[in-house]
């Protein structure tokens, strides 16, 4: 079933493929899009026999994005400036002057999908305290705000040893990260 619709010149087509709504080929009023999302769930409830749930509330856009993993063959690493501290993370204010950040640094490079597990594997090559059993790392990203001021932020933790809790798959991605924030790693 394809079915296209106009509604009027401020307002694109109503692309509809067995029944789905693709709303990256839209921009819809409040009013379209409900009668949109009213005609997918019929034809859905007429191919199927049976209704499926409620649409999810909100606007797709607002809706959690599916990150792809990136092809590491082919794209490009980033570089990563990574904060090491034994106890704890550091503050906002020495990373307050730009230019001057703290001594403890190691530079990675790496992917935007990289999860805090590979990271975790990363920081343990490099700072002996991380190799310790028992040892759990907590993630930071330090950004500038709206005002250019330096900000931590902690995102997720990780133990030493993985096995598989905590924030063990999280990406980079998945955490907001944006290529030229730092990261900041406590490791307690």
């Amino acid at each position: 079933m394809q079915r296209t619709e106009k509604q009027g010149p401020g307002v694109s087509s109503i692309f509809e493929e067995g029944g789905r709504v693709d709303w990256s080929k839209q921009q819809l009023c409040g009013c379209a899009r409900e009668m949109a999302l009213a005609g997918a769930a019929e034809a859905q409830r007429r191919q199927g026999g049976r209704p499926l749930g409620p649409p999810p509330r909100g606007h797709p856009a607002f809706l959690r994005p599916r990150f792809e993993p990136v092809d590491r063959e082919k794209t490009c690493p980033l570089l990563l400036r990574v904060f090491t501290k034994i106890g704890g993370h550091h503050n906002d204010e020495e990373f307050a002057v730009r230019g001057k950040v703290p001594k403890d640094e190691v530079q990675i490079y790496t992917w935007k999908d990289a999860t805090l597990r590979e990271l975790t594997d990363l920081v343990k090559e490099v700072a002996p305290a991380a190799r310790r059993k028992n040892a759990k790392l907590s993630f930071a990203f330090v950004y500038p705000d709206k005002n250019g001021r330096f900000k931590v932020k902690e995102v997720g933790m990780a133990y030493s040893f993985g096995n598989g809790r905590l924030d063990d798959s999280k990406t980079l991605t998945g955490l907001h990260f944006q290529i030229g924030d730092y990261l900041d790693v406590a490791i307690l």
